[in-house]
């Protein structure tokens, strides 16, 4: 069980993924009024990603490691979560023939789960 700061972090943590989903949601739906819906959401994506490393960065790990040793380390973790995303989408609805909504529903939870242990062991630490 979590100490009273690592649940703070945990809550933090949460606060800024929902953050990040909100800034990939708005940047790429104000995008559709210029680009198609897929540049559209990659751009909103990218924009998260920034919010997302910000936030974790100074807030949730209030981390001291500078931003050239964490920022490759947290843009590594992104694109391996991105893959995971992926691999177990076509897993889960290509291959077993599951529903989309029950798979994504499984990526939504693993996914945040193995960035959180990750970046807090590696991503921000020294």
């Amino acid at each position: 069980m979590p100490n009273a700061e690592g649940l703070a972090r945990l809550v933090r943590y949460g606060i800024s993924g929902g953050l990040s989903a909100a800034t990939h949601f708005g940047v790429g739906l104000a995008g559709t009024r210029v680009l198609a819906p897929v540049p559209a959401s990659s751009v909103g994506f990218a924009a998260s990603v920034v919010v997302s490393y910000l936030l974790q960065h100074t807030w949730v790990f209030r981390s001291a490691v500078g931003h050239r040793v964490s920022g490759p380390r947290f843009l590594v973790v992104t694109g391996a979560a991105f893959a995971l995303n992926a691999v177990v989408l076509w897993v889960g609805a290509e291959v077993a023939g599951l529903s989309y909504p029950v798979v994504q529903a499984v990526a939504i939870v693993l996914i945040p789960v193995l960035n959180y242990a990750i970046n807090s062991r590696w991503t921000f630490t020294a």
